[in-house]
């Protein structure tokens, strides 16, 4: 993640187009008209058959207008969402509000949306119609400055909509003959640039120009229908394409450019594409509009092998319906994925339910993520944590539709896949959804059992996360009553842990800190680390607010020592920043300023918002200490976008907010009113990149600034704090434990210091460092 900033967010759509926009070709009239209408209304909806090309049209202009809209441009994809109650909570997820408030997703969109200047992409309403036109009613309403666009088959029905049909690509005159690439035909344009994928080095020429414009011609110049028919040319040539066309439309209506017959002509194109298919080309096919968003081939393997496919198969089938065009491959920071596109993935599902196999797929499907669920939540305490919670993020939309086929089937299914998601729902900002999941399968008694008492405090967690004690309290009640009556050891460690959390926020510490020792003796007799590092780093930080120092220290690196002992990194980065309040409250600055910056990183990589927030709150109060006030004032403005994003300040952690005011009311004293401001508004606008930066301390100084690097030194603060502690002859281990950071870390560093420096041994870096400081004036620094 990055820290989220909302007026200058990176989770734009401008910072990061898919290839439906790269490979966008003509459109130049249609891209000006929309441009024009939405400079004028506030709603536009884009109509048409399946694909006449809505979507990239759509996003063509998005990327146009990007300038436009200083808070933003938001793509989100409807095609994903089966559950219409759901439309408020993936608009929030995709426009990347980290909010971890209670409040109802719609209030948290009108809110969130209110003053800022925003363009939302709606794409494929059509199956949400009408939820979509309240939906886009209210937050116009409530937002002047938005803009929506939206993509359907059909209007939405508002009354400040404006619609535009679009039409599908310009097809040749019958007069042009023998003209230059440049000035061919949108149409036949799209069909060069696909059959020379399909067929390295096709052109079109005087030859073949003439077949190529008829077949476009047959194809009415629809854009996917194109990109099916010139599959085929891998065997076939132009002329032998155009006859099967010729008899595939034999009893179309042959010229019509209307709607219904662009309805026929992709219906038959699809079924062309599907007979060109093997029969197990086409069962996989079916099987595959199971799945809601993306796939990996593992999932396919999964769910789709058996009765007429073997799973070894699978991956030669998956490659031929790629190169068929059925399969879109797309290529993620963590891994290959495939899509259907909606329109194939209907046609598939029709197949699928015709074939009698649906609900038996459905139950694969369902059983395949409850069980990914499953080990996801028994691996996430270790080394895996950060890919599984990566893939569980790249998984969501079919996380949610198996949630969905739980619910129908049994509330116990739910809310026991619910309940494995739980650091799914905090760590992708979820908490809302998570919640709603879990409520809804526990408004379904099933009598007393594990899985209601598991899913009962994981839903108070969420709730406290959520600011929301009064619900906690009374889900932890239930689960400790049923957790006593069952025995349920694991579910009453878990009970006191949040229990201790509920006290600490309200104040009574010194019953939080004997919650927080029960969990501590439950989880450890019980074999869960995972419950015994949250309840010793929870106790630190209260041992630390009631002054007690040691107990504060041991109970930070007893867990430590556990987290380090199965590789984990979440939780050991919550201690860490625990330890780092102690350590600053103690006066140790700089290894208390080591522990945040290396939790932030812990955080920024796991996109957890609410650690950003709380590290770089201790970044600031470690600063004003310092009496640095103007990097205390950046700070201060870069939490405001980062505590506004989420939904209020020190969430799940109320307790600490007592330093914070102290932090803001000091530094506004020292730099009086107008600089505080000014600081303030220099942090609120860095960008996200430029705010995790300078919270590290990784940015190049300003001109006259002094922040401790050498003069004219390539290398950050802590490249020149590492240079130092190597230059006095110590191995990376005794530095990592010294600054208290990974010593992975400090490898990372030390390489980064040979590249910068252009040295290949730690020898030239010693003698570097007694030049810096014979430069400067400066003695032996950095670990005395």
């Amino acid at each position: 993640m990055t820290i989220v900033t909302p007026r200058t967010s990176a989770q734009t759509y401008a910072s990061g187009l898919p290839a439906e926009v790269t490979s966008f070709i003509g459109r130049q009239h249609e891209v000006a008209a929309v441009k024009r209408l939405l400079a004028h209304a506030r709603m536009v909806t884009l109509t048409g058959p399946g694909g006449v090309g809505k979507t990239r049209l759509a996003l063509r202009v998005a990327t146009h207008l990007r300038r436009a809209f200083p808070d933003g441009v938001w793509l989100v994809e409807l095609a994903e969402l089966d559950n219409p109650a759901l439309l408020p909570q993936a608009v929030v997820a995709a426009l990347n509000i980290q909010d971890h408030s209670a409040q109802p997703p719609m209030q948290v969109l009108t809110e969130h949306l209110r003053e800022q200047r925003t363009l939302v992409v709606l794409d494929n309403c059509e199956h949400v119609l009408d939820e979509s036109a309240v939906m886009a009613q209210t937050l116009l309403c409530s937002a002047p400055e938005l803009r929506i666009l939206a993509t359907s088959r059909q209007p939405l029905g508002i009354t400040s909509e404006q619609m535009f049909a679009v039409p599908t690509l310009p097809l040749p005159s019958r007069e042009s003959r023998h003209g230059t690439p440049s000035s061919m035909a949108d149409a036949v344009r799209l069909f060069a640039d696909r059959a020379a994928a399909v067929r390295p080095g096709f052109t079109v020429t005087d030859e073949n120009r003439d077949i190529v414009e008829r077949i476009c011609r047959r194809l009415d110049g629809l854009p996917l229908g194109i990109e099916l028919a010139v599959v085929p040319l891998r065997a076939l040539s132009v002329h032998q394409l155009l006859d099967r066309l010729d008899d595939l439309f034999r009893l179309l209506s042959a010229g019509s450019s209307t709607t219904a017959s662009r309805h026929r002509t992709l219906r038959a194109l699809i079924d062309w594409s599907h007979g060109l298919c093997t029969e197990q080309e086409r069962l996989l096919w079916a099987r595959l509009s199971v799945f809601t968003g993306s796939l990996d081939l593992e999932a396919a393997e999964a769910v789709c092998a058996g009765d007429g496919i073997a799973r070894d198969e699978i991956i030669d089938l998956v490659i031929g319906l790629v190169e068929k065009s059925v399969l879109i491959r797309e290529d993620h920071r963590y891994g290959v994925r495939y899509r259907l596109l909606d329109t194939i993935r209907q046609y598939g599902r029709e197949r699928l339910v015709a074939s009698g196999q649906e609900e038996e797929l459905k139950r694969r499907y369902r059983d395949y993520y409850r069980q990914l669920s499953h080990e996801a939540q028994a691996q996430l305490f270790g080394p895996a944590q950060v890919k599984l919670l990566t893939r569980l993020r790249v998984e969501h939309p079919n996380l949610r539709t198996a949630l969905e086929y739980c619910h129908a089937e049994h509330a116990g299914l739910c809310i026991d896949m619910a309940s494995d998601l739980l650091y799914h729902w905090i760590t992708s900002s979820h908490l809302s959804e998570g919640r709603n999941w879990l409520e809804q399968g526990l408004a379904h008694p099933v009598g007393p059992s594990e899985v209601r008492a598991r899913a009962l405090w994981a839903c108070g967690r969420l709730a406290i996360i959520q600011g929301d004690e009064a619900s906690a309290i009374g889900l932890l009640a239930e689960s400790r009553t049923l957790g006593e009556q069952l025995g349920l050891q694991p579910v009453l460690g878990y009970v006191a842990l949040y229990s201790g959390m509920v006290a600490i926020h309200q104040g009574d510490t010194a019953s939080a800190v004997r919650s927080f020792e029960e969990a501590v003796t439950r989880h450890r007799a019980g074999g869960d680390p995972a419950g015994e590092v949250q309840a010793l780093t929870w106790l630190s930080l209260a041992h630390s607010f009631l002054g007690d120092s040691e107990r504060a220290v041991a109970a930070a690196e007893e867990s430590i020592a556990i987290c380090d002992a199965h590789g984990e990194s979440w939780h050991r980065a919550y201690t860490m920043t625990a330890l780092g309040i102690e350590l600053w409250r103690q006066g140790d600055t700089r290894r208390a300023t080591a522990l945040e910056q290396e939790s932030l990183r812990v955080f920024h990589a796991l996109d957890d918002s609410v650690g950003i927030g709380v590290t770089i709150e201790v970044l600031a109060w470690i600063a004003a200490s310092q009496e640095e006030h103007a990097r205390t004032g950046e700070l201060l403005g870069i939490l405001r976008n980062v505590w506004e994003a989420i939904g209020a300040p020190l969430l799940g952690f109320g307790h600490l907010i007592r330093h914070h005011d102290e932090c803001e009311v000091r530094t506004r004293r020292v730099l009086g009113e107008q600089a505080f401001r000014t600081a303030v508004k220099r942090g609120a606008r860095r960008s996200p990149v430029e705010a995790l930066a300078y919270a590290l301390m990784e940015e190049a100084p300003s001109p006259g600034r002094s922040d401790g690097a050498s003069l004219g030194s390539p290398l950050t603060p802590r490249e020149m704090e590492i240079a130092r502690l190597i230059a006095r002859g110590m191995k990376n281990k005794e530095i990592a434990a010294a600054l208290v950071i990974a010593q992975r870390t400090v490898e990372g560093h030390a390489e980064h210091i040979l590249r910068k420096l252009g040295f290949t041994s730690r020898t030239q870096i010693v003698g570097w460092v007694a030049e810096q400081a014979r430069l400067t004036g400066e003695g032996p620094r950095g670990g005395e």
